[in-house]
């Protein structure tokens, strides 16, 4: 079966044909880095993350790039507020990032190029725009981008001019000709640090948050590359900006699959911090491991609204032990999936109906209702194969079976003692002091499990 996918931009899910057979190229927005990250950036991440590792399942060469934008009016703020330079700050939020998003599974892009490494290529891309009419010089040293000289700006979104003029979001700001243009490089301020600011043809400056995808995606990738992808709040203004650019510098289509997630919400509630409603990786990794987050966000479908809460993260991580229990106690042959048998077949063509995590899942479940009843190797091996593709059921059972529990190696040690003292208390027949123990552990939350070889234990 072809892979389908949904484009933003024809609103339609289409078969994807990538301009190169066999090499896709993709450009995702990354992180704005002055804070860490929070769960809303652990879904794109996630669901791109995901994308990635399927293309490579289907064969193709994927040149992923997922930037990192280091120079923002909030980065200059933050930095300013806790008065450390501004490279300073995006290195420690940098490192916070790749430990967090290490913690889920997100595997490292093929390119994370960040925006300062590319004012440059920014600043020719700028001139480009200004020769061609499509830029002009703002009374107050700013140049702006002039909207209503690109014919096909509002095809991404799907809103007219006029609905676009009359938008909230639209504001008159000094220096513009029409409200709808938007900054290109913004001039500097004698109240910013030095650090933010680079010296250029139309002065001393900065880029606008708009222009270095632009510069980023068509050096690393080329002027028109395959997929294009970000949250759905990304769709306007910034990848509508973005497209106007890039089309308006190059003459050349500039994207062919636009790929939006959906929203995350907390509790059915839009996440933010004046709600109290605003968790950090690291706030949710404090109590579930990351496996479990990851398994949580993936299970729905990428373009569906998504809703973060404890019980909803509960039952993931319920869910996913299902899962590790099948594989429990069983030697899994290393083997790739065989794409022919009636199993994988649905996986894949789950997968391939624009990225169906929900049926694809089902099928996993249903592999481990069949090892359930078998205790068959193939069969935990096809498990385990089909969940690679997605990043999950990669660790040993028992390890994640045991994990969770708030014991440290000295806590496990004691469990194995407890056990011990049980099996002595066994051959002794003091069954109450046997049962008082394994009473006593599972109020632990350890659940023991006995068989002829012995007892093991997992976190109930």
């Amino acid at each position: 079966m072809t892979l389908r996918i949904h484009n933003t931009l024809s609103r339609a899910v289409e078969t994807f044909t990538p301009i190169d057979p066999q090499h896709v190229r993709m450009y995702v927005c990354g992180m704005t880095i002055y804070d860490l990250c929070h769960v809303g950036h652990a879904r794109f991440l996630l669901v791109f993350d995901m994308v990635y590792r399927w293309l490579r399942t289907l064969g193709y060469q994927v040149t992923y790039v997922r930037n990192i934008t280091d120079i923002d009016d909030k980065i200059i703020k933050r930095a300013v507020e806790r008065g450390i330079p501004i490279r300073q700050l995006t290195a420690e939020m940098t490192a916070a990032m790749h430990e967090d998003i290490g913690r889920i599974g997100v595997l490292p892009p093929t390119h994370e190029p960040r925006a300062t490494e590319y004012v440059p290529q920014m600043l020719q891309m700028i001139a480009t725009l200004e020769r061609k009419g499509l830029a002009y010089r703002a009374s107050n040293g700013d140049v702006n981008y002039s909207v209503r000289k690109f014919p096909g700006y509002g095809k991404l979104s799907g809103k007219s001019l006029d609905q676009l003029r009359a938008g909230e979001r639209v504001a008159v700001l000094d220096g513009k000709e029409d409200p709808l243009d938007f900054v290109l490089w913004k001039s500097a301020k004698e109240s910013e640090p030095d650090d933010a600011k680079w010296a250029s043809e139309f002065g001393s400056g900065r880029p606008g948050w708009h222009i270095e995808c632009s510069a980023m995606g068509c050096t690393l990738l080329g002027e028109h590359f395959d997929i294009h992808g970000g949250g759905l709040d990304l769709i306007f203004p910034h990848h509508e900006n973005e497209i106007a650019q890039s089309e308006g510098a190059n003459g050349t289509r500039f994207v062919d699959t636009w790929m939006h997630n959906g929203f995350l919400n907390v509790d059915n509630v839009k996440m933010s911090k004046s709600l109290g409603n605003f968790f950090t990786i690291r706030d949710v990794l404090k109590h579930f491991d990351g496996e479990t987050l990851r398994f949580f966000m993936l299970r729905t479908h990428y373009r569906s609204p998504f809703n973060f809460s404890d019980a909803n993260l509960e039952d993931a991580r319920s869910a996913l032990r299902r899962l590790y229990t099948a594989l429990d106690g069983i030697e899994v042959p290393s083997a790739e999936p065989d794409w022919s048998q009636p199993q994988a077949a649905a996986f894949r063509a789950a997968m391939n109906d624009d990225f169906n995590t929900p049926v694809a899942f089902a099928v996993l479940f249903d592999l481990a209702g069949e090892l359930n009843r078998t205790r068959s190797p193939q069969t935990a091996a096809l498990l385990k194969g089909l969940a690679a593709t997605v990043g999950i059921l990669q660790q040993a059972p028992r390890a994640f079976l045991q994990g969770g529990t708030g014991h440290d190696s000295g806590d496990a040690a004691w469990i194995d003692e407890r056990i011990a003292a049980r099996a002595a208390a066994k051959a002794a027949r003091d069954f109450a002091q046997a049962d008082a123990i394994r009473k006593e552990l599972a109020d632990r939350g350890i659940v023991l499990k006995d068989s002829p070889q012995g007892t093991t234990w997992v976190k109930g």
